[in-house]
């Protein structure tokens, strides 16, 4: 299957990329030219096909998704950078999308369109009892969700073949800066995550099962996977050295994360192999090495990472 993969270098870009190649199929990876250089190196040598524009030239955008039988569009300005900087983000989130389906709808035989989307278009439900289901309202409460409910709206209106996925939080295997909005989320918040390369298998596995299209799915890693932010944080600040941080540090307004009901996505996709345990064990082995350094400048290191509590 021929595939244009956006945002091919992100983190679920990445393991999606990853996948689709395992699975056979041919990637075409629509990146900027600055970002060009990640997928040339040597382990993607020959394997890929490179389409180097952006999503606000449309004038490209026809030779981007010629050829093609699907679009996974996965390229998003993201949480905290579409909060600081939102007209930039719109631009790229609402207008590149719309440009991408434009050029889909004016091919001779228009693509498939498969769109990443979030949990966080549930909006603040910490209030309700879980998990949240496709069927429940989407309520926009950030310029990142408000952008996500426009896309799928477009996507849904546009005449394609489409599926949309809504992924919980995808666990990266890397090291998550640190930022103020770590401090945001409550503590007591149900938050279900997913590691990165089930998400990316989720999105592989989909382009074998017909059934997907015309669906909206929710993408998580399923009981295993679901947690209490505390018990998240706790766990990588502990991989880490740095220990947990005091309960005062952090928000009490409730924060639009939840625990998805993933019956159906599993089903369909069978994508669901690691559990919370197994993401940080994953981790550890990565990173593990660094506790007993940071644990010689831990005081510092905890007073750097406080110093962004509001």
């Amino acid at each position: 299957m021929k595939i244009l993969l956006t945002g091919a270098f992100g983190n679920l870009g990445m393991s999606t990329l990853h996948e689709l190649l395992r699975q056979g199929h041919h990637v075409r990876c629509f990146v900027t030219r600055r970002n060009a250089h990640i997928l040339t190196s040597r382990q993607f040598a020959g394997k890929i096909e490179l389409f180097r524009s952006d999503l606000l030239h449309p004038a490209d955008h026809d030779a981007a998704v010629r050829g093609q039988d699907v679009i996974i569009h996965t390229a998003y300005i993201i949480p905290p950078l579409s909060e600081d900087r939102p007209e930039f983000a719109r631009a790229i989130n609402v207008e590149g999308t719309r440009n991408l389906l434009a050029a889909a709808r004016s091919q001779p035989r228009p693509p498939k369109f498969l769109f990443v989307s979030t949990f966080q278009v549930f909006g603040s439900t910490q209030h309700l009892p879980p998990p949240r289901k496709v069927t429940d309202p989407m309520h926009a409460i950030d310029h990142y969700s408000t952008h996500k409910i426009a896309c799928e709206e477009m996507v849904r209106a546009s005449g394609l073949e489409w599926s949309i996925y809504r992924f919980c939080d995808i666990v990266p295997l890397a090291l998550r800066k640190t930022h103020p909005i770590m401090y945001k989320i409550p503590l007591a918040t149900r938050f279900e995550l997913v590691h990165t390369y089930d998400a990316g298998l989720a999105i592989a596995n989909g382009m074998r099962n017909e059934k997907i299209w015309g669906k909206i799915l929710l993408i998580g890693g399923g009981p295993s996977c679901q947690v209490t932010y505390q018990e998240y944080l706790a766990r990588m600040l502990n991989m880490m050295g740095l220990g947990m941080l005091p309960e005062s540090a952090f928000a009490t307004k409730p924060y639009f994360a939840d625990w998805l009901d993933t019956e159906e996505s599993q089903r369909l996709l069978d994508y669901q192999r690691y559990s919370f345990d197994d993401i940080v064990q994953h981790l550890t082995r990565i990173f593990g090495h660094q506790k007993q350094l940071i644990s010689l400048v831990r005081p510092i290191a905890r007073w750097w990472v406080l110093r962004l509590s509001p």
